[in-house]
């Protein structure tokens, strides 16, 4: 995927081209005064060849587009926040971080990678985890459509079901879709939290909570047979000290490919 031009260039970068400024072409040289004034305005000074009032348009539209992306990206984040320190971290993202992609989706996934290069010791232990759940949202929202098989009523235990490409299996420390201003816990509860994300055929974004059991039929169930299925999860079982026989997990597992396929996450088998 090819880059915007100079956007994989940090601030250390600029200065050390900007002191070999005079090997380059001019062009050049212009256009990293204006990139890097744009990126970081207080480290580097505005072009002189510049007016004020036609630079600051520049700096307002590029910082407010990012800020836009990634505020309706992650709006839970933000409302934990004051709007000055939120404006802060974003002009910290802008600043820092040499993004990968040149493509306005891809600004969010950019900002969830800054925040994992750069903790934020200031904001509650779980903000990455709520970050990374905001962003799962917004990725399956504007993931590519693909046609989908219609729902088909599973008889034969050797049919393969056909698993959504619109479902994301996640795993946190933190009851991430609890968290907001009025539930910020001070501690990771005992138990983990399991999610089950996806996109129905009305094309919303929804979760279901879940369980490990849960995430391991959905895994396999996309990779074999619903007898594979089960014969897989009773041994795994078994193995885990999990006392239960074969016929007991194949009508649990039954009972649960309703409960998917009601949710669009299972939608029928393939031939």
């Amino acid at each position: 995927m090819a880059n915007k031009p100079f956007d994989n260039i940090d601030d250390q970068q600029f200065a050390e081209l900007s002191l070999a400024g005079q090997n380059l072409p001019g062009f050049m040289a212009a256009q990293l005064d204006f990139a890097s004034h744009i990126r970081n305005p207080e480290l580097h000074p505005r072009p002189t060849d510049i007016e004020p009032r036609r630079m600051q348009i520049y700096l307002d539209l590029f910082f407010n587009n990012v800020n836009g992306f990634v505020t309706n990206t992650f709006p839970v984040l933000k409302s934990l926040m004051s709007e000055a320190r939120w404006l802060q971290l974003v002009r910290d993202f802008f600043a820092q971080h040499p993004s990968e992609s040149p493509y306005f989706l891809q600004v969010s996934e950019e900002f969830l990678t800054f925040l994992h290069n750069h903790p934020q010791t200031d904001l509650p232990e779980f903000v990455l985890e709520l970050a990374h759940y905001e962003w799962v949202e917004m990725a399956l929202d504007v993931a590519e459509d693909v046609d989908l098989p219609d729902l088909l009523e599973v008889t034969d235990s050797s049919s393969q079901v056909y698993v959504t490409p619109y479902c994301r299996l996640l795993t946190y420390h933190y009851p991430v879709q609890l968290l907001g201003p009025g539930h910020q816990p001070d501690s990771a509860p005992e138990q983990p939290t399991y999610l089950v994300v996806y996109r129905n055929r009305a094309d919303k974004v929804r979760f279901m909570e879940s369980n490990p059991v849960t995430h391991r039929v959905i895994d396999l169930l996309g990779q074999g047979s619903v007898h594979e299925t089960v014969v897989s999860l009773a041994d795994e079982l078994q193995q885990a000290g999990v006392q239960l026989e074969q016929e007991q997990v194949a009508a649990q597992t039954k009972i649960l490919l309703v409960q998917l396929a009601e949710r669009d996450i299972v939608l029928g088998a393939l031939a």
